[in-house]
Formats: C-alpha cells, sequence, structure tokens
C-alpha cells in the first residue's frame, strides 16, 4: 500500500513506474509477435482455407485448424490490422516451425500459397490416381474419376478414357492446392511432350512401327513382369515378336488387371476366359489401355528392345525372379513344366506349415 502511496503523491516515481511498465508491455507484445509462435513440432504444417467457409464465427474459423499457433487470438488481431483476413486467398499455406505471428499473419495477407507435391510412381487403375489428386489437392475424388472417364474432357488430350494413362510419365509434379484437374492435366501433357522430344525417341519410335500409346502400353506390361532391366529388354523383344506375327501375347499381367485383383500369385486356367478386352489369352494384339504407369525406364526398353527370336518365357524354377527364353514351345513347355512342379512344391510346402 505504500508503494502505492508513494506513486500517487510524487509524480515522477508515477512517470517513472508508468514507462517502466509500457516498456515491458511493449517487450512483451514485440516478444509475442515476432518470436516462435508455432505450436507443432514437426518442420512445417498445412494450413487450408476452404473456398466458401461454411463456419460463421470469428475470423480464425475461416482456417481448418487455429491450433497451430500458440497465440491464436493474437494472429487474429494482427491479421485483422494489417486488413489480411479481407484479402485472403483461398488454398493451402505452409506455415514453418518457428514461424512468427508476424511473419504468418504477412504470409496470409500476401496470399503465398505452398506448393505441393504430386508424387507419381506406379499407378494401376484410375481410383488410385483420384485418391491421389484428392488426397493433395482441392478437386475430390470423385471430380476427378468423372474426368478420367468423360471422353468429352480427355479430348482436349487427344486421349480417352481406356488411353488416359498413356499421357502420365511419372515423376513429380508440383501444384498450388487449389489447382484445377484441367492445369493438372496440362502440366502432365506438357511433360509428356518434352519426354517424348528427347533422348532420339521419336525416331526409335519409327523405326518401331509402333505409336506413342502402343509403346505405353507395352511398357506397362513389361514394368508388370519383372524388377529386372536385363529381363525386361527381352520381354519387351517377345511380345514384339508375338504381336508382328499375330499371335496374342498371353499375359499374365493383363489377366491380374482383367480380374482387377494384383495380388494373385498364380494364373489359373479359369482365370483365362475372362471376357475382358485385357485379357490378353482371349484377345489379340494389345489391351486397350496401359495396365498401369510404367517408368520411363521401361518406356526406354521397349524402344531399344533387341530383336530376337524368342517367343516364349517363363520365370525359373529357383523362384529368382528371372526367366528363361525360348524360340519354340517345346523348350518353353520343358521350362514352364519345372517350374510348375517347383511352385507346387512351394505352395504345399506353405499349406503344411499353416496346418
Amino acid at each position: 500500500m505504500s508503494f502505492l502511496r508513494n506513486l500517487i503523491y510524487d509524480p515522477m516515481k508515477f512517470i517513472k513506474f508508468s514507462l517502466l511498465l509500457l516498456f515491458l508491455l511493449g517487450f512483451c507484445f514485440v516478444w509475442l509477435l515476432f518470436g516462435s509462435a508455432t505450436s507443432f513440432s514437426e518442420k512445417n504444417k498445412y494450413v487450408t482455407v476452404q473456398e466458401s467457409p461454411s463456419i460463421e464465427g470469428s475470423n480464425l474459423s475461416r482456417l481448418n485448424d487455429a491450433s497451430f499457433v500458440k497465440y491464436p487470438i493474437l494472429l487474429d488481431l494482427v491479421t485483422s490490422l494489417t486488413g489480411g483476413w479481407k484479402t485472403l486467398k483461398a488454398g493451402k499455406y505452409e506455415v514453418k516451425k518457428g514461424q512468427s505471428i508476424w511473419s504468418i499473419a504477412r504470409q496470409l495477407k500476401n496470399g503465398r500459397l505452398a506448393e505441393m507435391k504430386l508424387v507419381i510412381n506406379r499407378i494401376r487403375i484410375k481410383e488410385d490416381l483420384a485418391k491421389l489428386i484428392s488426397k493433395n489437392f482441392a478437386p475430390d475424388s470423385v471430380s476427378v474419376m468423372n474426368y478420367l472417364q468423360s471422353n468429352d474432357s480427355l479430348a482436349k488430350w487427344h486421349v480417352d478414357s481406356s488411353t488416359v494413362f498413356t499421357m502420365i510419365i511419372p515423376d513429380t509434379y508440383n501444384f498450388y492446392w487449389n489447382v484445377s484437374i484441367d492445369k493438372i492435366f496440362q502440366k502432365l501433357s506438357d511433360a509428356n511432350k518434352n519426354f517424348w522430344s528427347k533422348n532420339d525417341r521419336e525416331s526409335k519410335l519409327t523405326a518401331s512401327k509402333l505409336s506413342k500409346e502402343e509403346v505405353y502400353i507395352l511398357a506397362s506390361i513389361v514394368d508388370e513382369e519383372t524388377n529386372y532391366d536385363s529381363d525386361k529388354y527381352k520381354i519387351a523383344s517377345v511380345y514384339i515378336n508375338r504381336l508382328h506375327k499375330e499371335m496374342p501375347l498371353q499375359a499374365c499381367p493383363t489377366i491380374k488387371y482383367a480380374m482387377k485383383d494384383f495380388t494373385l500369385t498364380r494364373i489359373y486356367e479359369k482365370y483365362l476366359s475372362n471376357p475382358s478386352l485385357y485379357n490378353t489369352y482371349r484377345h489379340k494384339g494389345l489391351p486397350p489401355g496401359p495396365i498401369c504407369t510404367p517408368s520411363p525406364k521401361t518406356i526406354d526398353i521397349v524402344l531399344n528392345a533387341p530383336k530376337t527370336d524368342f517367343l516364349f518365357f517363363v520365370a525359373k524354377s529357383d523362384f529368382s525372379g528371372y526367366h528363361h527364353f525360348s524360340s519354340n514351345f517345346a523348350e518353353h513347355n520343358s521350362f514352364a513344366k519345372e517350374y510348375q512342379k517347383a511352385l507346387d512344391k512351394y505352395m504345399a510346402e506353405k499349406q503344411a506349415e499353416k496346418n
């Protein structure tokens, strides 16, 4: 109480105390404003602002999650004072660990959206591509599927719902979160043209007497047959020879695709009656579209396939993943029986272990 009386009756002390208090408050405010304000332990966090926020209330309701900062009320205040809420763009923002309130508020005001990565490796079906896009970007999986299944939408890219994957070269592509499906496919189309224009691919394509789509479809089958590049070259030559002789490809991976079951480890006779156009045991020539997005390396392997007289191949009985290649059915049949015998033994042993 005596301290307060001294302040009241001593103007100089009162002024000094007031200045000290203002200094401390100012210091705290500056520390809160420019010091680390993030509340997460990761390197970064993505915060989404929806196009038409349906939640009413404070300005912070426009963010999908305001818990990424320690002082959300201060963020609300600073963003309001800088006019950030009025100019806030819909999209996804990247907030880095240790960022300050001031930095985040300026980022929101200036609309510095984060670039998101679309990483395309091996994709087998349209549903998987739709899920991948919707997981990282604004378009939902339903709208992406509708686009992929619409020949009218795909016509501008010179593909249809069967061949749409032939325009996709597996790679990493950067987009803003609120990118449109059209813009995604524009970049995929540009990357496709760039790919085919390099490394003498166009002249190799002419020499192969196959179209880009046919090379891509064939590469998708080869890519599903093995992981060994040395075998891929020979397998590509087998299928090219079969195409030239108008023999059915009889490619097991196309049966898995026709069955929509990629876990199959053995192709039984009953599967070969599947009426799907992707059943290359039943239908001659290449299937209507690719059965996956093959690696760029495998596309080049098909373009550089060696000239051989091979017409058959079968996995080796040591389960090494490599294959025997033959130019006549008798030799192939011998290797095939050897493999089937080893596989039957292996399956019996696995069954015995379960029992």
